[in-house]
């Protein structure tokens, strides 16, 4: 054999090898990831993880007028469709990440060998990841302490899932997917999450710089934070946008200019449950929300979980009406409640406290060490273990703290006693708002700042309800049909026998026209107590109860006289629900925060329905309206027409408690009701005087702020109209002139008769 013939020989054996070798090197390759792929390695995302991926996804809370209000979360993540994200921030995406994205399928095998050559060659030029393998690791994570030989198998386990998620999904729902599991730091998750708290913004509103700095993030939310690092961040922005710039997404002119822009981080705010829009009332939600979670189990079983199961809320919330009703329970106690209060007790040794001079050491001494017991320090140290000895001295020695003032927080030092002390002076709030032939509640405010003062004076806080109880009681004289609002009674002291032995008779606080008769409509405008003690007298506490129940109240109401004058406590929310009734033509309807509640998906999973019931006669309603009318037209409430101007028809009602420690008003238009209580946290802290401690000093003012801006936004659609009357003829005359002229002229007649 020739040279030549044994040359092409060898030639053609090397072939032969090398065809062998690679063959069975792809064969090898490809058994290799058949076997990955069957779990051979370890286990694989089932086809049914890959279709439903478990992610931690936020619970968000909605306004009834579409706003979102906040989430609930372990990882404050909520997803996004792809129609919602703008072309520039995909751009952007694509450019930093995976410009190839459109042409492979899960994994890249040209980003591979230009990863292995700089390997080689010491000339790094971008990582081999594709979007969708990056997309494969946030959906099922490595885990942590991993060997090198199990971060190696895991990578091979993200090509397989990446393959397999291209198969399943669209190259846009894998964008989308992508964005939405992606952290971005300052506990944010997902595109939807991180636009809000960087930005304030949806996603469809970005603009380019600003989605430029969020895709920024990606490689590394805290080491590029523009908070923490905005040198850095500006700089890794920009590397964004030369990048897009690079694959003519922008223009070179475009570059220039966005890419001298700062970042504009002014309305930046970490999301969580003590910031944003009604903070209170997302609380109490909470709270109800676990219990409904707790009794509502989803198809595989289990029950629904409030911060992992992307629920949606859609409230009976306006985020409008919640934003005036904020600004006006503020603009009132920071302008001018808190500084009069401040004025008041100015160079008074025992201030804010009310106590007779020979006990106050002592009583202070006793809400003060009660208060230690209330708070969450108190509770930590308990846990521990330490004395109250002990404690005691953590409380009176001096730390670093921030309080709140009303010019906002204040860094200081001082004891925990000493904070205490000082937050006995702040006077609290609540305010809530409902429609009337609904029950849905549009604004609800439990206090003047929930990341200082959690407790919520709407729902949670029971306080005296004074005079505002007095309408149950005209309620019950107008339902027996023995009175109307022009009936007469003599203004004179009433008494009424006790089974002890004892005499009931109140005081009242003013001395008009006494000795005179007077209408029930007269007395009740002016908060007459006297002639509340004549109908308690007359109808007993037990039928004023009985009243109350109809009309939603249920605290403990004791049956005693005094109720007459409000000595129960009732919360707002109660109260609110009872006077909604006059409004809702005679028909209590329970206040009502959710309107229907989805699952991720969007399937509706329930819809609510206030509880309802008839409280009263539809006329009986009526007469109690055009009662409290008269509270605003001539009474206690009259400062709503000649200090704040109000012209529309409004039925109200003003409570003061014993000793000023609460103030009540409760407003009722055709469109909305709604309550405001004032006081402080402890009922031996008020004002010294009714003039300042009156309800119509204290909460009145709130309502007129809060529906001064309610009018004057016309998108809300409030009447200013009158009430309307029933359909059925009223069998009274509520015009006291004509009652009174009736009235005479009947007497007339029966006097002649007798000749």
């Amino acid at each position: 054999m020739s040279e030549e013939k044994k040359k092409k020989k060898r030639i053609f054996n090397y072939l032969i090898k090398f065809w062998i070798f690679f063959i069975s090197f792809i064969l090898l390759v490809a058994l290799f990831f058949v076997a990955v792929a069957n779990e051979w390695f370890g286990p694989m995302p089932s086809f049914e993880e890959l279709e439903n991926p478990k992610t931690n996804l936020a619970s968000e809370i909605y306004s009834s007028d579409g706003k979102l209000l906040g989430t609930y979360y372990i990882e404050n993540r909520s997803n996004i469709q792809y129609r919602d994200l703008p072309d520039q921030l995909m751009q952007a995406l694509l450019a930093i990440e995976d410009i190839r994205f459109e042409k492979h399928s899960g994994v890249d095998s040209k980003a591979l060998f230009r990863v292995a050559y700089g390997v080689l060659t010491g000339n790094h030029k971008g990582g081999g990841s594709t979007l969708t393998q990056q997309l494969a690791k946030n959906l099922f994570p490595r885990g942590e302490n991993l060997t090198t030989l199990d971060l190696v198998m895991r990578k091979f386990k993200e090509w397989v899932t990446a393959i397999k998620l291209e198969r399943n999904y669209s190259k846009q729902e894998i964008i989308a997917m992508y964005l939405n599991t992606v952290p971005f730091g300052s506990h944010s998750y997902g595109i939807k999450a991180a636009a809000k708290t960087f930005f304030n913004k949806t996603v469809d509103s970005l603009n380019l710089e600003e989605s430029a700095l969020l895709v920024s993030l990606i490689r590394g939310p805290t080491w590029y934070s523009p908070v923490r690092n905005p040198e850095r961040s500006i700089a890794r922005r920009n590397l964004v946008l030369t990048q897009m710039a690079n694959y003519d997404f922008i223009t070179p002119e475009v570059f220039d200019s966005v890419s001298q822009l700062p970042i504009d981080l002014s309305n930046y705010g970490v999301r969580d449950h003590i910031s944003g829009p009604a903070t209170y009332f997302r609380e109490i939600l909470r709270m109800e929300l676990r219990e409904w979670c707790q009794n509502h189990i989803k198809s595989d079983g289990t029950p629904y979980d409030l911060y992992k199961d992307g629920l949606k809320i859609y409230t009976t919330i306006d985020s409008r009406m919640q934003q005036y009703a904020e600004e006006a329970v503020v603009q009132h106690l920071k302008e001018d409640l808190q500084p009069a209060f401040y004025e008041h007790w100015e160079g008074f040794t025992n201030a804010p406290f009310v106590f007779e001079k020979d006990v106050a050491e002592k009583q202070i001494e006793k809400v003060m060490e009660l208060t230690i017991t209330w708070s969450e320090r108190y509770r930590v140290l308990k846990l521990r273990g330490m004395s109250m000895d002990s404690i005691r001295i953590v409380f009176n020695t001096p730390v670093p703290m921030k309080v709140f003032s009303w010019e906002g927080e204040i860094d200081t030092v001082m004891t925990p006693m000493d904070s205490i002390r000082y937050y006995k002076f702040f006077l609290q709030a609540g305010l809530l708002s409902m429609e009337p032939y609904t029950g849905h509640v549009k604004a609800y405010v439990g206090g003047i700042d929930y990341r200082h003062f959690k407790y919520d004076h709407v729902k949670l806080s029971r306080r005296q309800v004074g005079s505002t109880f007095k309408p149950f009681l005209y309620t019950l004289a107008m339902q027996e049909g023995e009175f109307s609002p022009c009936s007469k009674v003599a203004n004179v002291q009433y008494s009424v026998d006790l089974p002890t032995g004892d005499i009931w008779s109140p005081r009242n606080s003013s001395s008009k026209r006494i000795g005179e008769e007077v209408t029930l409509q007269w007395a009740l405008a002016n908060s007459n107590n006297w002639i509340s003690a004549f109908l308690i007298k007359r109808y007993s506490p037990q039928s004023v109860i009985k009243i109350a129940r109809k009309m939603g109240v249920e605290a403990d109401l004791d049956p005693v006289p005094a109720i007459a004058l409000g000595s129960s406590d009732i919360s707002l929310y109660e109260m609110m629900g009872a006077f909604n009734s006059f409004a809702n033509k005679g028909v209590y309807i329970e206040p009502i925060l959710v309107m229907r509640i989805e699952d991720k998906f969007g399937n509706i999973i329930e819809r609510f329905v206030p509880r309802k019931q008839e409280a009263m006669s539809e006329e009986t309603a009526y007469l109690m309206l055009d009662l409290m009318k008269g509270v605003v037209r001539s009474g206690t409430g009259i400062r709503l027409r000649f200090k704040y101007g109000f012209t529309q028809p409004i039925a109200g009602k003003t409570g003061t408690t014993q000793n000023q420690s609460d103030g009540w008003f409760i407003g009722i238009t055709p469109d909305l009701s709604t309550g405001i209580w004032v006081g402080a946290e402890d009922r031996s802290v008020h004002f010294r005087t009714i003039g300042l401690g009156q309800g119509a000093n204290m909460a009145l003012p709130i309502w007129a702020l809060y529906m001064q801006k309610i009018y004057k936004d016309p998108s809300l659609h409030i009447s200013q109209g009158d009430f309307e009357k029933p359909l059925q003829p009223l069998s009274v005359e509520i015009d006291c002139e004509k009652y009174e002229q009736e009235r005479q002229e009947s007497k007339i007649d029966y006097d002649l008769d007798d000749f």
